[in-house]
């Protein structure tokens, strides 16, 4: 009886070649992801052009960079009162929103020495802290008027008048555009309240800075007008 040879080389499994056939589809794959992560367009255009017959040409695109849009008054508001808060207490001033105007009010027993427009400390940083919002807004949409109201004074009217200008004279010295500001008294005319008491009438005591913004840029198209004075990018697509 012939004896049975043996195998000089042992046959592989059959799983082995699934496996390495399976090694070979994931190396594949993960070759496909890497080159189309640094994938170039234009060689990828002209490779795709170059079976499909047709001219390779590249055109130019101009993209406008619009300027920016300007701020609307309840953040200008926001932004004052974020930093005047820090230097003011809650009690002395007031900020509200009218429309296209932002209202400042500062009360006088806080704003000024006693009797007198000379302005005391804390309102002095926080006039400098104004103004640095004032400096940051666009200089031709912007008007500042500056009144003054007073009560219980002998003179009311020459005293609201200098507490005005006080404030005007200050934010002009921190830098804020002369031309813009306007500076008026009223002396006791135009309360706030009526009622005949002593807190209410020194509420009525005050300087109030009035922010109106002439022109606010709320939507694309008015941006859009003044995007020819723009610089402009040149990207390739």
């Amino acid at each position: 009886m012939p004896r049975k040879k043996k195998e000089e080389c042992p046959s592989a499994p059959a799983w082995i070649i699934s496996f390495s056939d399976l090694m070979s589809l994931l190396l594949t794959f993960f070759i496909l992801l890497y080159s189309m992560s640094v994938l170039d367009i234009k060689k990828l255009m002209k490779f795709l052009w170059y079976f499909q017959g047709e001219e390779v040409t590249f055109a130019t695109k101009t993209v406008a960079i619009l300027p920016p849009i300007n701020l609307l008054p309840k953040d200008i508001a926001k932004e004052v009162k974020k930093r005047i808060q820090r230097v003011l207490p809650i009690h002395a001033y007031q900020i509200a929103v009218i429309e296209n105007y932002v209202l400042i009010r500062l009360f006088n027993d806080i704003t000024f020495e006693e009797g007198d427009y000379r302005l005391t400390e804390k309102s002095k940083k926080a006039l400098k802290d104004i103004s640095q919002v004032l400096k940051a807004l666009s200089k031709d949409d912007l008007e500042i008027r500056i009144e003054g109201h007073t009560s219980n004074h002998k003179n009311p009217w020459n005293l609201s008048v200098k507490r005005a200008v006080e404030v005007a004279q200050y934010l002009i010295n921190t830098g804020v555009d002369p031309r813009k500001i306007s500076a008026s008294g009223y002396g006791d005319t135009r309360p706030i309240y009526t009622w005949n008491h002593p807190l209410l009438n020194r509420r009525n005591d005050r300087v109030e800075i009035l922010i109106q913004i002439k022109k606010v840029r709320t939507d694309l198209s008015d941006a859009k007008k003044g995007a020819k004075k723009a610089p402009v990018v040149t990207t390739n697509q």
